[in-house]
């Protein structure tokens, strides 16, 4: 918030100079820390983000098109009970997502850093496959849906299947690296 003049209104009794708070004085850029990946964001010669690179976008488009189409074909295959009968496939669906997705990211991770193939197989199995595959936007539906009819149950299934996928990625984390290790021995 600012007065006409653009001053702070604070300033102009006093509370806001910096000689009363020295916490506001300007900092040399040379005692800030040091960009953590190592880019200088303003280099010439730095490669564009990888959000912005068309080869990237490209694949997390077709892994999230098929990561999608699988979803529903299971989706299909294994319908819900009824009307009011419990969605278990998405559940199922959720947690085996979670479980891979720890699973990749600490395999890539023990590898090296995250460039090249392992940056590609990221974004096309991470972002693009699994995050198609997975649907929390659907288990919110069916919990909302599955809530008319058993309000505990539709309570029981979104915070287990909640728990069940940090259980999961988790448990993926575990395995990833357990096999990481066995690879290294």
């Amino acid at each position: 918030m600012r007065d006409h003049t653009g001053a702070h209104p604070d300033a102009a009794q006093g509370r806001g100079s910096d000689s009363q708070f020295p916490e506001r004085q300007q900092i040399d850029a040379a005692q800030l820390p040091v960009d953590i990946d190592g880019a200088d964001d303003n280099a010439a010669d730095a490669p564009p983000p990888a959000h912005v690179q068309w080869r990237y976008v490209a694949l997390v488009a077709a892994g999230g098109a098929a990561g999608t189409g699988l979803r529903q074909g299971l989706s299909l295959l294994f319908p819900p009970p009824g009307e009011e009968g419990v969605p278990f496939i998405i559940a199922g669906i959720n947690t085996f997502g979670a479980f891979v997705l720890g699973f990749l990211l600490q395999s890539l991770l023990s590898r090296g850093d995250d460039t090249g193939w392992r940056r590609a197989l990221r974004l096309f199995g991470g972002t693009g496959v699994l995050g198609g595959f997975t649907t929390y936007s659907a288990l919110a539906t069916d919990a909302a849906l599955l809530l008319h009819h058993h309000p505990a149950g539709a309570v029981g299934y979104a915070l287990g299947t909640v728990l069940l996928g940090a259980a999961a990625s988790f448990a993926g984390i575990a395995a990833g690296t357990a096999r990481n290790r066995k690879e290294n021995q």
